[in-house]
């Protein structure tokens, strides 16, 4: 028979608890269960908190639309402002309107990432890589309910990251009244210039394209051989983001983007 005096061995879990406290053991456990809990809350705070940032962004995306429209008011309240504009989903290729989507809920970005409702794109001088089939664009009309202005989204590389921003055409489709980006990554005191209201009241009175219906907006040092009135400054100290600018803005406003439906505007069709 066993002696019972004699030592049973000791469970790990024993040994665990005998250990001293700086033991190699007991600082690891320590250390991975806090950085466990840590990660449960802040994942449980990021979750909680997603409601919030989405409407948060939301509004700073109506804002935006409400300034570069020129009828922003910080003493109003932005949703009540914003219903002064009618989103209409717009089918690219042919620039007409679909009813195939709800404006209040269409994603534009989440459409362009869809390869049902988006292309791969050969020829990207905006550097999306896929451009979306169908955007959200609207639409400002008078007390008669003629349109006054349209906004149009428009993105595209620039040095850092993408820039996604809004133009505001007349209602001729041809004369700019502004022009301002949202959310961008660019450098501060370079290409984040683009946020400088100086900059961005340079973009009022030019023009898209001259008598002939050629485009000539031209973001760069010099202006254009079409005259001053296609022509935006560059941002100084920024030559890599000016091009972007420069790139992305032609081809939103050129054939693979909105011409189609700006020709639309000018005929009297929307």
């Amino acid at each position: 028979m066993p002696d019972e005096n004699e030592q049973q061995p000791k469970g790990f879990i024993r040994r665990f608890l005998d250990a001293p406290p700086d033991s190699v053991g007991k600082t690891i456990f320590v250390a991975v269960a806090v950085c466990l809990v840590a990660s449960m809350v802040v994942s449980a705070t990021a979750v909680s908190l997603r409601p919030i940032q989405e409407v948060n962004a939301l509004k700073d995306k109506q804002i935006n639309i409400l300034q570069v429209a020129g009828i922003y008011d910080p003493g109003t309240d932005v949703i009540e402002a914003f219903q002064a504009f009618e989103p209409q989903v717009l089918e690219l290729a042919t620039g007409s309107f679909t009813d195939q989507f709800d404006p209040a809920s269409f994603d534009d970005r989440a459409a362009a990432d869809d390869p049902a409702t988006s292309v791969a794109l050969e020829d990207d001088p905006a550097g999306i890589v896929r451009q979306g089939k169908f955007v959200t664009v609207y639409l400002l009309r008078d007390e008669a309910g003629a349109i006054d202005k349209v906004i149009l989204p428009l993105h595209g590389y620039g040095l850092w990251s993408t820039l996604y921003g809004f133009i505001a055409l007349e209602e001729n489709g041809n004369d700019i009244f502004g022009l301002q980006f949202y959310e961008h990554g660019e450098t501060p005191g370079l290409g984040a210039e683009v946020d400088n209201p100086r900059w961005k009241a340079l973009w009022n009175g030019k023009k898209l394209a001259d008598a002939a219906g050629e485009m000539q907006i031209t973001v760069a040092r010099t202006a254009p051989p079409a005259g001053p009135e296609h022509h935006i400054d560059a941002l100084a100290g920024a030559t890599l983001t000016t091009v972007g600018i420069d790139n992305l803005v032609k081809f939103w406003m050129g054939e693979a983007g909105y011409q189609p439906f700006l020709a639309n505007l000018k005929a009297g069709g929307i």
